[in-house]
């Protein structure tokens, strides 16, 4: 089979049970025993559509069938149309034999002379036919090949594999029958076809049933990928990271088929079919008569599928000409016909492709007629149906109309990111068309589309729609409409990362409301409440009871509701706690059937939990959000989204790393990029940098961005940090410091508080790599830790005013920060801590990490502990230190914890050998501190030891290593392996 194509992937993906299952059946899998499986049939027919994989099942049989110790020869049907030749596969399969098997073809040719005239290269004229025992009958034949493949298979099993059945000619059909009907011992046969080529009069269909019903034969059709195996195969022919969107389409679109996956990874993305694949597709169309060809371009016109009754009233044929037509089609396989009445692609990717070949002016008349037929009432379509026509058609006052009833209709059953989909359309009609369009308020409709946009997820494009629509209003005048436009916008603009100040915009729009409406008023101070939340409690506070007096009086229940979910947090009711008054607000909207506003007080409460490290009761929390949201189909709307990311990281913080990662593995759930981006950067904060697999393919797509999102940067940036630590990559950890601080601070403020964390993971990664510098590059790495410590410092000066601030996990940065810098000054040997200093720093550390409950930093704190207690001389101590931290570093299968506690010489010490003189762990310590070009004071001073026990040790080194100098001993000790 060394003629069939390879796939780009040699991978076989999606297909181990079919595998298995013709390994079985034909016998060629062994049992545990290594004997042979008890053969179950003695031949197999392989069906399945074009590039549904059946080459590539057949290669890994092959494969399979070789290991085993089986012999394989393979033949091929062409597509030669009305000029085939007989028993050409056949033909393919006695050259084979002629060739592996010289000795045994020549006996068997010997015998049946007549065989002989089927070699490949003498193949005669019909003309010269020969006549009495040469003449070339089918019983000559039928048997002369059965001896032959006999006489093959004597030597070892034989499997013989004839590929694309669909074309085989006549006689190389009734061969396969002979072959069927008449088994050969030790040989088994596998015959491939086209599933969807065989139509009702193709002759292979009739012979595969009458094959089916005889003794030994069996079928296999290979089925359409998953959708997880087709996202296994776009990893496998695009290693690189692709984002979600990127995924669906190819699963969507390819249908799972795997020569359309590679056609659509392979080709340059424009929105249509790749060249090479739809000329492939447009193929199947050209056997089909005009009438059936052109009922099929009107099939492609009306979208996914089409009804009957619509397709009767847009085509020009006659009600018995469109049904044989459609008959023509179905039985063609290009068209499946539903029980519902409706007709659709056998696949997507063919539609496309005829759609794509109409020409511009045939489209535009096609979808004029589907609006006709759908707008006049003669057939029953959606909203949504008539406004893809009416666009397509450039029918802008339908188009636009039937775009916002669709979105509403989209509204109504929780379809956000549909209605915003259909809602953007509208307005890009309306800015687009040369007159206005009637009874439409463009302001209103820029507003209810942003709604949707930030319902679905999609904030910054709600912000752009609202932008735009505020450049569109004149100077003068317009005051509610451009009121109403700034209060959406300083919503919005709270819901995202920018630069822009949603105080400022939402101050600006209460005064261009006042006077206004109550509701528009009331509207406008409710989000400038929220606005100063955070910055300004009690200017908040104010404006939000001014807003709720307003609500109260004029009766605006929803309004008074979202407002008390305000009010919730910044002066609960009769002195309860905070969380009472968030649990209160959530109950209340939910009474109202508010769902939005419950969401807010709901996430609200989860983070505050979260904040006073009650992490179980935040998990609860945050689990009831993202129910709640799929109740009322907002799950990408930015709290529960939001909540799903906070959600992971106390997973994270409780050691249920695979949970948090499962939980954040969106596949398959197309959500908008900022949070697809925002979760992957956490599952690569777990991958990378908790456990330390290396995978910086995919930090480097995420630095893209980072922009778009602070917590994403944050994630992001975070790995890289933990992973340049491990490695002790200074230079690498305080360039990605620098980066992510200059993303972050334009998007939040200079002294926002999780840069305290980001600067003690850069101080931690300075440490890791101070044991390995030089004096001069550790003098020179003081400047960089002097002026991370200053920024934390000042991170923790700016919280000073906030006790809301100072929760447990706040007080754990604080307290590792402090453990981090002296570990820096202790193996830098810059101003060195005393060892009481060092010890009782990383205790607080770790204590910290106990109060707070994050396994990850309880693990990373006992590691460094141990470490400082070993150098201490605390053996025993650091060996009961370094057993939790062991335990703790394998229960989230962190390796740079692992690998840090086995360079501290924690793990039990492999048997000296014998032709070695063992080194006591402390002679150990000081060779690898003499390797790194220490000077005894410097050792000393890191291993708290005068420096005359340093030159003992050093001297018991060069006696037992007998070495002259230290040079030398250090190169004896690298060539025994003890460094």
């Amino acid at each position: 089979m060394s003629s069939v194509p390879a796939l780009r992937t040699t991978d076989l993906i999606g297909r181990d049970a079919e595998l298995e299952q013709l390994t079985a059946q034909l016998g060629i899998r062994t049992s545990g025993g290594g004997r042979p499986v008890e053969q179950s049939v003695r031949a197999m027919l392989l069906g399945g559509d074009a590039g549904v994989g059946k080459t590539r099942v057949l290669m890994a049989l092959r494969d399979a069938a070789l290991e085993a110790g089986w012999q394989v020869v393979a033949g091929h049907c062409l597509d030669l149309a009305d000029s085939s030749l007989p028993y050409l596969p056949f033909s393919e399969v006695l050259g084979i034999a002629i060739t592996e098997h010289p000795d045994v073809a020549s006996r068997v040719l010997e015998q049946h002379p007549t065989l002989a005239r089927l070699q490949p290269g003498r193949r005669i004229r019909s003309s010269e036919t020969a006549s009495g025992d040469q003449a070339l009958d089918r019983g000559n034949v039928y048997d002369a090949f059965g001896d032959l493949l006999s006489a093959v298979a004597e030597q070892a099993p034989l499997l013989v594999v004839v590929e694309d059945a669909h074309w085989a000619d006549e006689s190389t059909r009734d061969m396969l029958s002979f072959l069927f009907s008449r088994p050969v011992p030790g040989v088994s046969l596998v015959v491939s076809y086209r599933a969807d080529d065989l139509h009702r009069r193709h002759p292979l269909r009739r012979q595969v049933a009458e094959w089916l019903r005889l003794r030994g034969v069996d079928r296999l059709q290979l089925e359409p990928l998953t959708d997880d195996a087709v996202r296994r195969l776009v990893r496998a022919l695009h290693p690189a990271t692709m984002s979600e969107a990127e995924y669906v389409s190819i699963v969507d679109r390819a249908e799972g088929n795997p020569f359309f996956v590679e056609e659509l990874v392979g080709a340059a993305w424009s929105g249509q079919v790749p060249g090479e694949l739809a000329d492939l597709l447009l193929v199947r169309l050209d056997r089909l008569d005009e009438p059936t060809r052109r009922v099929v371009r009107i099939v492609s016109v009306a979208g996914r599928q089409v009804s009957h009754g619509l397709l009767a009233e847009v085509s020009d044929l006659a009600p018995a000409e469109l049904e044989a037509a459609l008959r023509t089609a179905v039985e063609a396989n290009v068209l499946v016909a539903s029980r519902g009445g409706t007709y659709a692609f056998r696949h997507a990717l063919l539609g496309e492709a005829v759609y794509d070949d109409l020409l511009p002016g045939e489209r535009m008349r096609l979808h004029a007629d589907f609006v006709s037929a759908l707008g006049e009432g003669r057939a029953i379509g959606t909203a949504a149906e008539l406004a893809q026509h009416a666009r397509r058609a450039d029918d802008r006052p339908v188009a636009i109309r039937a775009s916002i009833e669709a979105g509403e209709e989209a509204l109504a059953v929780g379809g956000p990111s549909e209605a915003a989909t259909h809602l953007l359309d509208a307005l890009e009609l309306i800015d687009t068309s040369r007159t206005p369009v009637p009874d439409v308020d463009a302001s209103a409709l820029a507003r209810r589309c942003a709604d949707a946009l930030v319902a679905s997820g999609r904030v910054p494009k709600a912000v752009k729609v609202l932008r735009a629509r505020l450049a569109t209003l004149p100077e003068e005048g317009a005051d509610l409409d451009r009121g109403q436009l700034m209060t959406a916008l300083a919503s919005a603009l709270m819901l995202t990362d920018t630069t822009d100040s949603p105080r400022e915009i939402a101050a600006a729009a209460v005064e261009l409301l006042r006077g206004g409406p109550p509701k528009l008023v009331a509207r406008a101070l409710l989000v400038h409440a929220q606005s100063l939340l955070g910055w300004e409690v009690d200017d908040a506070r104010a404006v939000a009871l001014q807003a709720l007096e307003i609500a109260e009086r004029h009766d605006l229940t929803n309004l008074a509701v979202e407002l008390h979910a305000t009010v919730a947090g910044l002066d609960p009711a009769g002195g309860a706690s905070p969380s009472a008054g968030w649990r209160a607000a959530a109950d209340r909207a939910r009474q109202a059937g508010l769902i939005e506003p419950e969401l807010r007080a709901l996430y609200l409460l989860g983070r505050l939990h979260q904040d006073e490290g009650e992490l179980d009761t935040a998990i609860d929390v945050y689990r009831e959000v993202i129910a709640r949201s799929e109740v009322g189909g907002l799950i990408w709307s930015p709290y529960p989204a939001e909540s799903r990311l906070l959600l992971a990281v106390a997973l994270t913080h409780q050691g249920r790393l695979d949970e948090a990662w499962e939980l954040l593995d969106v596949s398959g759930q197309n959500p908008p990029m900022v949070f697809e981006w925002l979760y992957f950067a956490h599952q690569m904060l777990i991958t990378i940098g908790i456990r330390g697999e290396p995978k910086p393919k995919a930090l480097e797509r995420l630095r893209d961005y980072w922009g778009t999102d602070g917590l994403t940067a944050l994630s992001a940036a975070s790995a890289e940090l933990m992973a340049a630590a491990a490695v002790g990559d200074a230079a690498r950890a305080v360039a990605v410091y620098d980066d992510v601080v200059a993303v972050v601070v334009p998007l939040w403020h200079e002294w926002f508080q999780a840069r305290l964390r980001l600067a003690t993971l850069t101080v931690a990664a300075l440490a890791s790599a101070a044991p390995r510098q030089s004096a001069e590059e550790r003098q020179a790495a003081a400047a960089d830790v002097e002026r991370l410590m200053g920024d934390g410092a000042r991170v923790i000066d700016f919280y000073a005013p906030y006790d809301g601030s100072h929760g447990p996990e706040y007080r754990m940065w604080v307290a590792r920060r402090t453990a981090e810098h002296l570990r820096w000054r202790w193996l830098a040997q810059v101003d060195p801590p005393s060892a009481e200093e060092l010890v009782d720093a990383w205790r607080a550390a770790e204590e910290t990490a106990v109060a707070f409950g994050s396994v990850p930093e309880i693990a990373q704190a006992r590691v460094r502990l141990a470490g400082v207690l070993r150098a201490t001389g605390d053996a025993a101590g650091a060996r009961q230190v370094a057993d939790l931290a062991r335990e703790a570093a394998h229960a989230i299968g962190s390796r740079h914890l692992v690998a840090e506690l086995t360079a501290q010489g924690s793990t039990a010490s492999p048997a000296a050998s014998t032709e070695v003189t063992a080194l006591t762990p402390r002679e150990s310590e000081i060779l690898a501190l003499v390797a790194e070009g220490r000077s005894n004071g410097e050792i000393g001073k890191q291993l708290f030891i005068s420096t005359k026990t340093v030159s003992v040790h050093v001297s018991n080194v060069l006696a037992k290593l007998d070495a002259a100098s230290r040079t030398e001993a250090v190169a004896v000790a690298r060539r025994r392996g003890l460094l």
